[in-house]
């Protein structure tokens, strides 16, 4: 992705000027409180979530500091070599993991996309006195 060119002073003072911060502030307010946001779901989310694991987990497995992984995450950088496949094999078979990291323990298989909040509740009922 190129980089842009930083805007000057005068640019910048410009672009200031010609917004009306208050509005857009106020609106985006209403548009939360609305219920008219979107979560990003890029498929390194995706491959985390089915893998069960935090981004601190994944990060470590995959050999990479946790915000490079929150950067692949939000779409502001692209995953590359090694990385791409193993984010590609964790997304299709989350089980592979284990050979990698033998003390990594796959989730139960959910049709569709695997919520974080789903494998926790299920990992809390498991290990849950009876």
């Amino acid at each position: 992705m190129p980089q842009k060119k930083p805007m000057s002073d005068a640019e910048l003072a410009a672009f200031e000027a010609s917004q009306d911060f208050e509005a857009l502030l106020v609106q985006s307010a209403r548009e939360m409180r609305a219920g008219k946001t979107r979560k990003v779901y890029t498929p390194v989310v995706a491959a985390r979530e089915n893998a069960g694991l935090s981004q601190a987990g994944f990060a470590e497995l995959l050999g990479v500091s946790v915000r490079t992984l929150q950067q692949w995450e939000q779409g502001r950088r692209e995953p590359t070599g090694a990385a791409k496949t193993l984010i590609a094999i964790a997304e299709k078979m989350p089980e592979a993991l284990r050979a990698v990291d033998p003390d990594y323990k796959a989730p139960r298989r959910v049709v569709g996309r695997v919520k974080a909040k789903q494998i926790k509740s299920e990992l809390s009922q498991r290990r849950a006195p009876q």
